[in-house]
């Protein structure tokens, strides 16, 4: 069965755009009830080779989770399909923002006024990149309450913590396996890159049956996508724009290059220089001994 890669931004995009999807995967990976998502498409514009503009989208999803106790918790996902490091700091710029965001919150009632909660975040990477030193596909990190003093495991939750604290869930793309155990793995086969069809990285080709019946619409929004020419012409568009960019990180990186060759050969001058400047110095302060020592014993070093 062929479908459309969505480790490109604009098929991720198409996927997460059906709303029905989009909650059905976010539900699965969290293994909680999302009640509501709103995408919130974070846009630049890049030339790509006359006359083209591509748009590369940053994935940036806002969903509403119920929680049992008539709360809600906010989620932020999105995906880093390109094998780079470099967009640790674009995370946290992110989370940073949603932190500060005051329309993540939920006005409560309370004798006639409105109180204001700030919304727990829960963040999900999908990374087309692996990582240094875990080799888990599917990396859960949740936070847990103890006792400072007693080391007890504590159970309550509280507002002030859950408001400043976060819950992720990190998922490698590149580390998923063909062994699935689990409902989840099943679901994020669609991502699996070894699925590849080799003459067009732009398809997978699965099999339909590994993928559980409650999951087939996540299948059958990605055989849609794969038979849009928009969305296909968007993945060369992209494949473009990351060649231009891994072309430009050639660059940079040779330009650094050059620039510490030329830094360590300045420092070698420089320390030539000394080394002459300490050498001139012991020649000029053996002839001023040797002066000393002339007139010491009544000979005139002029004549």
């Amino acid at each position: 069965m062929y479908i459309a890669n969505p480790i490109y931004d604009v098929v991720f995009k198409y996927l997460m755009e059906d709303k029905e999807v989009a909650i059905l995967l976010i539900s699965e990976i969290l293994g909680e009830n999302v009640i509501d998502l709103e995408f919130k498409p974070q846009e630049s514009v890049r030339k790509v080779g006359e006359p083209h503009l591509f748009t590369i989208y940053r994935m940036d999803f806002s969903a509403k989770i119920e929680l049992p106790n008539q709360q809600f918790k906010q989620v932020l996902i999105e995906i880093q399909k390109a094998k780079f490091h470099t967009d640790i700091m674009r995370f946290r710029n992110y989370l940073g923002m949603q932190y500060a965001n005051k329309e993540n919150a939920h006005i409560e009632q309370s004798n006639g006024k409105e109180i204001k909660h700030a919304l727990p975040i829960h963040s999900i990477y999908f990374l087309g990149h692996r990582l240094d030193r875990i080799e888990a596909p599917i990396v859960q990190v949740k936070r847990a309450y103890w006792d400072g003093t007693t080391g007890e495991l504590i159970s309550e939750r509280e507002e002030f913590i859950e408001s400043l604290t976060h819950d992720s869930i990190v998922i490698q793309i590149p580390q998923l396996r063909k062994e699935m155990k689990t409902d989840l793995e099943r679901l994020l086969s669609v991502f699996d890159q070894s699925y590849v069809v080799h003459h067009d990285k732009h398809i997978l080709d699965i099999d339909d049956e590994q993928v559980p019946e409650k999951f087939r619409k996540v299948v059958r929004r990605l055989i849609k996508a794969n038979s849009e020419e928009e969305v296909r012409q968007d993945m060369n568009l992209e494949d473009e724009y990351l060649e231009d960019l891994q072309a430009q990180g050639r660059e940079i990186l040779k330009a650094k290059e050059e620039t510490a060759k030329a830094m360590r050969r300045a420092e070698q001058a420089d320390q030539r220089a000394e080394q002459e400047r300490l050498r001139a110095e012991e020649e000029k302060q053996r002839a001023e001994e040797f002066m000393e020592l002339l007139k010491k014993h009544g000979i005139d070093p002029k004549k």
